[in-house]
């Protein structure tokens, strides 16, 4: 699973594939990958 944030509205969905439009605002080709969270380190 990765997680999407769209660049227009700032909505952000998780999902497998990326979205062809982002489903807050309707724009198409909006949506960028958000990098993994970092982990912790003991």
């Amino acid at each position: 699973m990765a997680v999407f944030t769209c660049e227009k509205c700032g909505a952000t969905v998780e999902v497998r594939c990326k979205p062809k439009k982002c489903s807050n605002c309707g724009e198409s080709g909006s949506m960028v990958k958000n990098p993994p969270p970092e982990k912790k380190k003991k």
